[in-house]
């Protein structure tokens, strides 16, 4: 067990009993999240104050809740690809939403089953668009685990993650591949002729609009030993190509078609 002496216990309730958040106070002093959650929990306790919390409250980042780091890969995957947050006026929360095609319910089912290990203390619900549903669920700390979200579209700013955030990607790659194609990804046959003879084989796309977005998957791509090349859809370089075999079985055995 990690001690911390009683000035670094002291200036961090100081900062919390200012308003500071839990995490940035962590980051700080150098302190475990979990722990400076301790600190603010009993020191609330013996101020009086009403500590009975909801579970569905707590954010992760805040509050040190514990996040399933591997659904929280996909679940990243997907928000880059098809996702974004809206606080609309008439709403407590901002919503987190997926929008994901029709043609594709195995994917629809396991964009919400990410969402539920995510945040098992939030409701989940779909909402049924035009060819597609928007699988949300509404938490008011949704802007601290997903920094990337922002005013305009994805593709008009810069998409970074924070370091947090590349640890898990780090740990989890094939989940948050996995994610990025479900999302704006496929699985096609491709078609040519040698010799007067027609040849098929697989081949894997990612396409995406976001410079940055397609360089978090390339060299998520190459991490795991995948070969890549980018296909240009006129002069703009908007499609990830995977064809060759060994890394096409690759992805055949983390991945796979959509569903």
């Amino acid at each position: 067990m990690e001690f911390h002496s009683l000035e670094v216990r002291q200036t961090a309730l100081s900062l919390l009993r200012g308003g500071a958040r839990n995490a940035d106070v962590a980051r700080q002093l150098d302190v475990p999240l979990g722990t400076i959650g301790y600190w603010k929990h009993q020191d609330r306790a013996k101020r009086g104050e009403r500590v009975d919390i909801r579970p569905s409250l707590l954010c992760p980042r805040c509050d040190g809740r514990a996040l399933a780091h591997s659904a929280y890969a996909y679940l990243l995957g997907l928000y880059l690809g098809d996702g974004h947050i809206s606080h609309y006026a008439k709403h407590k929360v901002p919503s987190l939403m997926i929008t994901l095609d029709d043609t594709w319910p195995g994917i629809q089912d396991e964009a919400e089953a990410a969402l539920r290990t995510v945040f098992p203390h939030n409701a989940t619900c779909r909402v049924r668009h035009s060819g597609a549903h928007n699988i949300k669920v509404y938490f008011k700390h949704l802007p601290c685990l997903f920094p990337q979200h922002g005013p305009g579209r994805k593709h008009e700013r810069r998409i970074v993650l924070e370091d947090w955030q590349q640890e898990i990607v780090d740990a989890h790659p094939w989940a948050f591949l996995r994610g990025l194609i479900h999302s704006d990804g496929c699985r096609i046959t491709n078609w040519t002729v040698r010799n007067g003879k027609r040849y098929e084989y697989p081949r894997y796309f990612f396409t995406n609009k976001s410079d940055d977005i397609r360089r978090l998957c390339t060299d998520t791509l190459t991490k795991v030993g995948v070969e890549w090349t980018v296909l240009a859809r006129g002069v703009d370089p908007f499609n990830v190509s995977i064809a060759r075999k060994a890394s096409v079985a690759l992805m055949d055995a983390h991945i796979g078609p959509k569903y």
